[in-house]
């Protein structure tokens, strides 16, 4: 029982990474809050389920994963960027420069909206949270090169449909004519 106690202690620790998380794969806060929301409550009646000496971070965000998925599968259909009321921390010096960053904030979302589940996940763990190439494998239950490979696509995707296909940051893609 106590260290039921202390397991959910760190749930509630986690909820800012799995709310991020969430946040990339759905592109909507409000979406973001259900699936986690959701993840917590699936974790919680299958406690049980989690096995001493894994990471329970690993752990929920596989669960939030899974959730969004079965969202997905349910609804048939992806849902479109969060509105941009919900984002945090976008400032400037007068109106312009705000509605510019806001104007290009959206842009991105709906990019990254726009890529497969899988480069999703990968990039929101490792650019959004921060994590290691191999916390990303782990959390995701995929070899570290899969990490790597579906990180340079979404990177490469993302650099393209801002700037073009031969001005990305991350090189020349593969076969493709110099």
């Amino acid at each position: 029982m106590e260290r039921e106690q202390e397991i959910k202690k760190e749930l509630v620790a986690l909820l800012p990474r799995l709310r991020r998380f969430a946040t990339a794969l759905t592109g909507s806060q409000h979406e973001a809050d259900d699936v986690v929301q959701a993840a917590c409550e699936r974790a919680l009646t299958r406690l049980h389920q989690w096995q001493e000496g894994t990471r329970l971070d690993s752990w929920m965000f596989r669960i939030v994963q899974t959730v969004w998925i079965d969202r997905c599968r349910a609804e048939r259909l992806r849902r479109p960027a969060g509105d941009l009321d919900s984002v945090a921390g976008v400032t400037g010096d007068d109106g312009r420069d705000v509605a510019e960053s806001r104007i290009e904030l959206a842009r991105v979302r709906k990019l990254i909206a726009r890529l497969p589940e899988e480069q999703r996940a990968v990039l929101s763990l490792v650019s959004i949270d921060g994590c290691s190439y191999r916390q990303a494998a782990e959390s995701l239950n995929i070899p570290i090169g899969t990490v790597m490979s579906r990180l340079a696509r979404a990177r490469r995707a993302l650099a393209e449909a801002l700037n073009g296909p031969h001005n990305s940051p991350w090189g020349k893609v593969a076969g493709e004519p110099a």
